[in-house]
């Protein structure tokens, strides 16, 4: 109940955990005392716990709120606190520097979405850079780009997904590799799932840990080991042909390619048929599971397949996305109501008139973000587009998220400066020469769009920046001064926030601005591709055929043998076959943490009591190592060392381990991680598409 001389503000999170939610704040006297979520009418667009905690990650004691510069070795953490002014100044006389000296390639721009929305983003300093000349930009989005080379490919697009509302009119829905009671991965998702449980709809979890979304939902688990799911799919798809399941109608009508596909899942090009028998040896899945869920998938209609990403954050892992698509269009699931399209089940957003802008890359051949160490440290002479000097990092924990982190640190002690904008004294944030203290969502207006739901959220002010904080565009406008810049820009918050709203249907910006919420009004749940599917000849695919490729053109022009034109499995380097097994014999898996969001609120007292960070190791390879619950253990292999408590559990897949990622790094001089960050493990190489390796890594584990 509100109190007297208090305020409710409503604002809209979105802090990059895959959902975007409603919070209800109580201001008095300029301080946020406590957060609510949406209590309104249902569909309510309920907040998770973090965004609940979000009052104590805002009044953080070790929240940055003034301009720094580094006093101490780069690495070690020692900073003194300086003027803007003396901040700014510094900045731009290093970026005209580096610039006038090196060239602008020479400039890099490190940055990713976290705390980011439609104008306080990554852009403003994009636009900076771009106006003074350019910048070299990375490709590669670590989160998903395995999944968006996959349905471009295939679907010419990547926005496949239906709305979650539509997942109650599914009588079988498959999460693979998909956790969305930790992940949120689109608001009320989970509220949905139960519901489409509780109406009758089959669920099936394909995982090697028994997840919690598995635990809650899931009338079966299946565990699988780790970057063998494309093989998995496609004996799926096998048992399909050789029972002569597939709809034929559909992919005659929709799809091209399907031919050579069913060619090379046959064997009749390498002489091998992917049959479950087949498919067992590599997935550690009984041949029998395999040929039961492909019956029931293709004969239970409508079907939603819900493709996680952590299956694609492997070697090959677009491998993976391709099978799921083409599996979708076997059974003819795409485009219809209580189907999926079999890609990118984290999120949809066509219904919008605006996107979220983030900038390219600005190199003509580009570099993936994975090989930003070896591109720091060999430059031209290495290959690569540009000697880089200079580091922008904005709004990414580069040093502790990115894979081979004691690798990335050599990276970053080699460039002559950098700058970071934070919020915390990272482990990137301590190789900083200057850091721009920047502001919280809740310091700064601004607005954002659902994420499975249709909706749009204004990210109301809730209260003033603290300490001298200041915005991404306010950065970015005050560095554009002292570097001469004249065109940049000076409309206000306010007035850029009218403008984006303008092109929306929300027909009153005072009230959405005051409601915090404006909901989409639709007849009847988003479905992707819907219109390709009633009325192909009016609504082709944006492919070169306008249909869906399960041969794709694209790459065929690539010729790469590690990148087939349809989908094919293709074992990962460090599996669990490697010769490099024999000294590290357990595969490692990096999955989301409920209480965090990547790195972020990793130091939110409220959420560090919800769970320990931990590895999961499964009894039986617990008890050869002589490892009980509670024993802290080493894990390591020839890129690290992590020291972490062990948690022993009947919940993962035996010869897996999981680490999940985002724990802050704490590494001593001998490069060993105590913070239980698992990419001092991970390798520092990209798959022929691009897609990060976070679930391809080899490692053992001994107590200590």
């Amino acid at each position: 109940m509100k109190q007297s001389n208090e305020k409710v503000v409503y604002t809209t999170c979105a802090s990059h955990c895959g959902g975007t939610c409603v919070l209800k704040c109580y201001v008095k006297a300029g301080v946020l005392t406590r957060i609510e979520t949406d209590d309104g009418k249902e569909a309510q667009l309920r907040a998770c716990a973090k965004g609940r905690a979000y009052r104590q990650r805002v009044y953080h004691p070790d929240r940055l709120l003034f301009p720094m510069k580094r006093v101490g070795k780069r690495g070690e953490g020692k900073f003194e606190r300086i003027t803007w002014d003396e901040a700014l100044d510094t900045v731009a006389g290093e970026l005209i520097r580096v610039r006038d000296t090196y060239g602008p390639a020479s400039i890099l721009y490190l940055w990713r979405a976290a705390d980011m929305h439609q104008i306080n983003n990554s852009n403003p300093f994009h636009k900076l850079l771009t106006l003074a000349g350019g910048y070299t930009g990375l490709w590669g989005i670590a989160s998903f780009q395995g999944g968006i080379s996959a349905s471009e490919a295939q679907y010419g697009t990547r926005t496949t997904d239906n709305a979650r509302d539509d997942l109650l009119n599914s009588r079988l829905i498959i999460l693979w590799g998909w956790n969305p009671a930790n992940t949120i991965t689109g608001t009320n998702t989970s509220w949905y799932l139960a519901q489409a449980r509780e109406a009758g709809s089959r669920v099936i979890a394909v995982d090697p840990r028994h997840t919690d979304t598995a635990a809650i939902f899931a009338d079966e688990w299946i565990p699988i080991r780790p970057g063998t799911d494309a093989a998995m799919l496609i004996a799926m798809a096998y048992v399909m042909i050789d029972k002569n399941l597939q709809d034929r109608a559909f992919l005659d009508r929709y799809t091209i390619g399907f031919e050579k596909f069913k060619d090379s899942v046959l064997g009749l090009k390498d002489g091998e048929a992917k049959t479950p028998s087949w498919a067992e040896q590599i997935t550690g899945v009984p041949a029998s599971t395999i040929e039961n869920l492909a019956v029931e998938y293709v004969t239970t209609k409508p079907a939603a397949l819900m493709t996680g990403i952590a299956p694609g954050r492997t070697a090959y892992g677009e491998q993976y996305h391709r099978a799921a698509m083409t599996l979708a269009a076997m059974t003819g699931n795409v485009g219809i109501h209580g189907g999926s399209a079999g890609a990118r089940a984290w999120e949809s957003s066509q219904w919008y008139p605006f996107k979220m802008k983030f900038p390219r890359s600005r190199t003509s051949k580009g570099v993936h973000k994975a090989d930003l160490p070896d591109f720091i440290l060999k430059g031209k002479a290495g290959g690569y587009p540009a000697d880089p000097k200079l580091a922008v990092i904005l709004n990414t924990n580069y040093a502790n998220q990115d894979l081979n982190t004691n690798k990335v640190v050599q990276g970053l002690m080699a460039l002559e400066f950098i700058v970071v904008q934070e919020q915390f004294m990272t482990a990137t944030a301590k190789f900083a020469d200057i850091l721009f203290p920047t502001t919280t969502f809740l310091e700064r207006n601004d607005i954002d769009q659902g994420v499975g739901t249709a909706f749009y959220g204004y990210v109301n002010k809730v209260i003033e920046p603290l300490g001298e904080c200041k915005s991404h565009l306010e950065i970015a406008r005050e560095l554009a001064v002292r570097m001469g810049i004249a065109d940049f820009g000076d409309e206000s918050e306010d007035e850029l926030l009218r403008q984006e709203v303008a092109g929306t249907e929300i027909p009153d910006y005072e009230e959405f601005k005051t409601k915090g919420i404006y909901r989409i009004k639709l007849d009847e749940p988003y479905v992707a591709f819907k219109k390709q599917i009633e009325d192909p000849d009016n609504n082709p695919f944006p492919t070169p055929s306008g249909k869906i490729e399960i041969y794709s053109s694209k790459w065929a022009t690539c010729n790469n043998p590690k990148l087939p034109p349809v989908p094919t499995y293709i074992e990962t380097w460090e599996s669990r076959n490697d010769p490099l097994s024999a000294k590290y014999p357990l595969q490692l898996i990096t999955t989301h943490f409920k209480r965090r969001v990547h790195a972020q609120f990793d130091n939110v007292p409220w959420l560090r009591e919800l769970e320990e960070q931990a590895i999961l190791i499964n009894s039986i390879d617990a008890q050869v190592r002589g490892i009980n619950k509670g024993d802290k253990v080493k894990v390591f292999n020839a890129r690290g060392m992590v020291i972490i408590t062990a948690a022993v559990t009947e919940r993962i897949l035996p010869g897996v381990v999981d680490m999940p990622e985002g724990a802050w790094s704490e590494q001593d001089e001998n490069g060993v991680d105590w913070g239980g960050n698992p990419n001092a493990l991970t390798r520092n190489q990209p798959s022929p598409i691009g897609s990060y390796p976070f679930n391809t890594c080899l490692v053992e584990v001994e107590k200590l």
